[in-house]
């Protein structure tokens, strides 16, 4: 390999990596999570930091934006798709920072933990059953 010529992922690859972990969960999650759209963006954009009171925009690495499963209503109107973001940039600068991940692996924990928002699982669920939060 010549490491010379070797370039960072862009923003398609990122996003291939998080359809590669969509695509291996079990099948009673994987079809819900193919209803969620996937958005992949260097940066959080401005607003949406500001109303989250981040002012490093490398501290946001993915998002969940939509009403969870347990939450949504055949009353709701609809405000445009539940969508899972990933930030390439904050993504990229965890994984160096790290050094001992693979960057697939890290893409498919902040794209499963995003998702795990969409089925209405806190924080604290997620952590019950997520390695990385041990």
């Amino acid at each position: 390999m010549d490491i010379a010529s070797l370039t960072a992922p862009d923003l398609a690859d990122i996003e291939s990596l998080a359809l590669a972990a969509r695509d291996g969960l079990p099948p009673d999650f994987r079809r819900p999570a193919m209803d969620v759209a996937l958005r992949v963006e260097d940066f959080a954009p401005d607003p949406l930091l500001d109303a989250m009171e981040i002012e490093d925009p490398f501290g946001l690495t993915g998002l969940y934006e939509g009403i969870p499963l347990i939450e949504k209503s055949s009353f709701d109107q609809p405000h445009g798709p539940d969508t899972i973001w990933l930030f390439r940039r904050p993504i990229l600068d965890e994984w160096a920072e790290r050094g001992d991940i693979a960057l697939g692996d890290l893409v498919s924990h902040v794209y499963v933990h995003e998702l795990a928002h969409h089925f209405g699982w806190s924080d604290a669920d997620i952590s019950t059953i997520d390695r990385w939060w041990d």
